[in-house]
């Protein structure tokens, strides 16, 4: 009788463990597809700064005087009206059902209402976005930009609310949070955006379908290119139940590789749109 109590608590304990096991991993699975959500969040959201500072360089809303201007030509088979003559300015920049600048193809409509000249310190922006998708992926929410910067550094603050994400496969995600944006390079240049180079911190949840959430913070400052369409260097920790995820965006190189580790276990490669 003793031994075969002995066998039955070995056997419940064994099931428990496998149990906690297939739930760790399963967990562990969520940290990964939520970190490439992030990930792909991050591409679409520097997109979306790309349009807006192009817009506001060519319609001549940076608050500086006129100049030469170099850019990424995003515009070039876009429609664009801007109204009215005194601020607050509603842009609107109509893609149509696809176009496609730099390898990039965008289609549907952004809104952005100006509240005064983006080099403002205190002017906002806030975007939203009507069947806008770009690279296939469909961006819902309300971006709203705060001009933060001092005499010595251009800056803003960027906040996401009511994000969604939809890829071109119907999966979808949900984003919130607030960054902060300098720019380390090419502020002295305003009218050439080929030049400009930002750096990135701050804080983001992301979820999933399921109602999963991951917190995510930058821990080493990201860093954005106008001329690169990802992020190039620069990690991100999520937060998961007993365990961390870090991003890590790489050496600088402009690629659309990126990698995901847990905990010491093998480390994934993503590749972004």
């Amino acid at each position: 009788m003793k031994t075969k109590l002995l066998i039955l608590a070995s056997v419940l304990l064994i099931s428990f463990y496998s149990c906690k096991k297939d739930s760790n991993d399963s967990e562990i699975e969520t940290t990964f597809e939520l970190s490439e959500n992030e990930a792909v969040g991050d591409y679409v959201t520097d997109d979306a700064n790309s349009v807006f500072f192009e817009v506001s360089t060519t319609a001549g809303l940076m608050g500086r005087s006129t100049q030469q201007i170099q850019t990424l030509n995003i515009l070039t088979c876009a429609a664009v009206s801007v109204s009215p003559n005194a601020f607050p300015k509603t842009i609107v920049i109509d893609f149509g059902t696809g176009c496609t600048s730099n390898g990039i193809t965008r289609s549907g409509k952004i809104n952005i209402v100006l509240s005064d000249t983006v080099r403002k310190s205190g002017s906002t922006a806030v975007m939203t976005f009507v069947n806008y998708i770009v690279q296939g992926y469909k961006i819902e929410g309300t971006l709203t930009w705060t001009n933060t910067s001092t005499q010595s550094l251009f800056g803003w603050q960027r906040k996401m609310e009511n994000g969604k994400i939809t890829g071109p496969n119907a999966y979808y995600w949900l984003h919130n949070g607030t960054k902060n944006v300098t720019q380390t390079a090419g502020s002295s240049t305003p009218f050439n955006l080929l030049d400009d180079v930002f750096s990135v911190t701050g804080t983001h949840t992301v979820t999933n379908a399921s109602g999963s959430s991951r917190s995510a913070t930058i821990l080493a400052a990201l860093e954005i290119k106008t001329t690169c369409g990802n992020v190039t260097q620069g990690t991100v920790k999520f937060e998961g139940p007993n365990h961390f995820a870090t991003l890590n965006y790489g050496d600088g190189s402009c690629d659309r590789v990126a990698t995901i580790s847990i905990d010491g276990r093998a480390t994934r490669t993503i590749l972004l749109p």
